[in-house]
């Protein structure tokens, strides 16, 4: 039973050579009362009085007190930094809790060129370090640095969902918020000896709700932008048994790449089964690195 949904179903063809090239390069109111009034006896003569005393200065400067007035709210300061105005959506690959709610998952949406589960568990390393824990964990990561450039940064889910999203509500969340970019954070499930990183990129699909005519060009400049930098960040290879050793894929498979219609790719940031590769990804320091060259990545084409 697969794991994880972004696996491949069948190895491809490896990308054009001018891929890995460009791969290389880039490594471098008051109140008052109201009630009736009594009637008044008459009046008494008025019996002579002494002089009242002069009012001393402080009676005679009394005025009566007002509440200080709060000072107006300053409005919130608009971001600042080089990603100041993009936006920016990260997408957690998988979900944690996705292992109680499998009728839930398991419920096909359409992915424009067919059918496909809801979403799935996910993969994890031999110790039990889930898939859906490492992007969650990395996600964060990645939302801090681009915050601190200034960028927007919307995330799919952050915990708050007793399962999913569905790959096809991901690819709505990047839509309705406009993103400049999108970057779906997974790990893969492979054979033992199969290591390394790779960036998947959208295919040309037309067909159903799909439609990539306009994001194909635009989401593989942003991944080999990503591929780049991963790999200066990181010190990780690209995958030895995907891509033809550049770092890049192409699928038509995947609905929260089928689906989208702004930049958005996907990165396997490693084999999880592979217990080299694990080493890395269950290691704190190396996905902080890992967040670094993804956000790299997006900072350098949004910039352009």
């Amino acid at each position: 039973m697969r794991h994880d949904e972004s696996l491949p179903p069948t190895p491809r063809r490896p990308l054009r050579l001018a891929s890995a090239a460009a791969l290389m390069c880039l490594g471098l109111a008051g109140c008052g009362a109201e009630g009736g009034t009594a009637a008044a006896p008459p009046p008494a003569a008025p019996a002579p009085t002494a002089p009242s005393p002069a009012p001393t200065k402080a009676a005679s400067s009394a005025s009566p007190s007002k509440s200080p007035s709060k000072p107006p709210s300053k409005p919130s300061k608009a971001p600042t930094g080089p990603l100041a105005g993009k936006t920016v959506v990260i997408d957690p690959g998988h979900n944690p809790a996705n292992h109680l709610h499998t009728a839930e998952i398991s419920r096909q949406v359409d992915i424009g060129t067919g059918h496909k589960e809801c979403d799935t568990t996910g993969t994890a390393t031999n110790g039990g370090y889930a898939e859906a824990e490492f992007t969650l964990d990395v996600a964060h990561r990645l939302r801090a640095l681009l915050r601190a450039q200034g960028a927007t940064v919307i995330l799919t889910y952050d915990g708050d969902r007793a399962f999913g999203p569905c790959v096809d509500e991901r690819a709505r969340i990047g839509n309705k918020a406009h993103a400049d970019a999108v970057v779906s954070v997974h790990a893969d499930g492979s054979a033992v000896g199969n290591r390394g990183f790779h960036v998947i990129l959208p295919a040309a699909v037309r067909g159903g709700g799909a439609d990539t005519s306009e994001i194909v060009a635009p989401s593989r400049d942003l991944g080999i932008r990503i591929a780049g930098l991963f790999v200066r960040s990181t010190g990780s290879s690209p995958s030895n048994y995907v891509g033809g050793k550049t770092g890049l894929d192409v699928r038509k498979d995947l609905g929260g790449l089928n689906l989208s219609t702004v930049p958005k790719v996907f990165i396997e940031c490693g084999n999880m089964r592979d217990p080299k590769d694990a080493a890395l990804l269950t290691s704190p320091g190396w996905r902080q690195k890992a967040a670094q060259g993804i956000a790299d990545g997006i900072s350098s084409y949004l910039k352009g």
